[in-house]
């Protein structure tokens, strides 16, 4: 069995272990009544759970489940990152209370448990739409300002019972903090090759294989050489590139963005990246392309030639798995990484300097000038 398919089994293993373990805590109880003492919410199925709101009003975070994963539906329903909604799941779950305070609804805006008072809102729905169950986050207490012994009110939004709570969250009430930002990160050690092109032209820098601080432009003008820093920049664009907002590329039809300039990256397993890129005056967008030029057939099955092969499937994979999550999708990202997307060729050259004139020895009739001048 390849290294490949065992690093698969492996992944696969962890993953239903940790599901267990999430299934058996969240079914430990039928009860569905909190007590001072225990967990706050109890008994909570989590097949159960068809969406989760996270805040208030018109600015409450929508995640939708779609299929075997959630979406995030304030953001077209672009994909939220699994981790992130388990982490939401098992945070609520484990909130715990320590004393029962009140159960009169007249004391709940004293202590911010309220819909409109309090600091957050987590609610569970199922597929009608209907609360399964949700959790009203009040005012914290810090006794003697020791952040270690904070605790906060809590009740359930079926409940008017407010307790005393532990381990009680503060659920991130973005959009985008439900979604891995991260598009593509790739060191300047990663590439062979990127080529810039824009309404003004084409260039390509190529990397030096033996030593990535020797970046070479192809076909450069006589007189003129290379700003390193510049160049590296170019080339190292796609290290951490990640984006600030995302839309549907249908959402963009009246804007009418244009993609007039490309960067395409090389790297050395093969994988080409390709960004379209759309600047307006205040903001920078890209879509998303990958493709696996390598080959992945007709590899003996030797040692070394098997490791080699894997490399070259699991880089086959991840351009696949790349295209899919980025296709139909345009991404906003931050200026500064839109400008080295985009760089001009004109801003990466300078002109040669002239090396100085080498010193030269004097020559005799320069010794007679001199002579003459002091005579004089």
């Amino acid at each position: 069995m390849s290294n490949r398919k065992l690093a698969i089994l492996a992944v696969v293993a962890a993953v239903m272990v940790v599901l267990a373990v999430i299934q058996a805590r969240i079914s430990r109880a039928p009860a569905r009544v909190s007590y001072a003492g225990g967990y706050l919410i109890q008994g909570l199925d989590a097949a159960k759970i068809a969406s989760i709101v996270v805040g208030k009003g018109e600015n409450a975070v929508r995640l939708i489940r779609r299929g075997n994963r959630f979406a995030v539906g304030n953001k077209d329903d672009y994909p939220a990152e699994t981790s992130r909604i388990n982490k939401l799941l098992t945070s609520c779950l484990d909130i715990r209370t320590i004393e029962l305070i009140t159960s009169a609804p007249a004391n709940h805006e004293s202590l911010a448990v309220t819909e409109e008072k309090a600091q957050n809102i987590v609610k569970f729905l199922d597929k009608d739409g209907q609360i399964i169950t949700g959790v009203v986050i009040g005012s914290s207490r810090l006794p003697e300002l020791q952040m270690d012994k904070r605790s906060t009110y809590v009740r359930l939004i079926s409940s008017n019972d407010v307790y005393e709570g532990v381990n009680v969250p503060l659920p991130a009430s973005s959009a985008m903090d439900y979604i891995d930002k991260e598009i593509v990160n790739a060191g300047v050690s990663d590439v062979v090759r990127v080529t810039v092109t824009g309404p003004e032209g084409s260039y390509a820098l190529r990397v030096d294989d033996s030593n990535e601080d020797n970046i070479v432009l192809e076909n450069i003008e006589a007189g003129k050489k290379l700003k390193k820093g510049d160049c590296k920049q170019v080339v190292s664009a796609l290290s951490y590139l990640s984006f600030d907002d995302v839309k549907k590329e249908s959402s963009f039809e009246q804007e009418k963005l244009r993609f007039d300039s490309t960067y395409v990256c090389e790297l050395k397993d093969s994988t080409v990246y390709t960004f379209e890129i759309a600047r307006t005056d205040v903001k920078a967008y890209v879509k998303c392309g990958a493709e696996y030029t390598g080959e992945t057939r007709g590899i003996l099955e030797s040692k070394e030639e098997l490791k080699d092969k894997e490399a070259k499937l699991l880089a086959h994979d991840r351009a696949t798995a790349f295209v899919k999550r980025h296709q139909g999708w345009v991404y906003e990202i931050a200026e500064l990484k839109a400008k080295n997307l985009t760089r001009k060729l004109a801003e990466l050259l300078e002109e040669e300097k002239e090396e100085a004139d080498a010193v030269k020895p004097p020559s005799a009739s320069d010794g007679e000038e001199a002579k003459t001048e002091q005579s004089e």
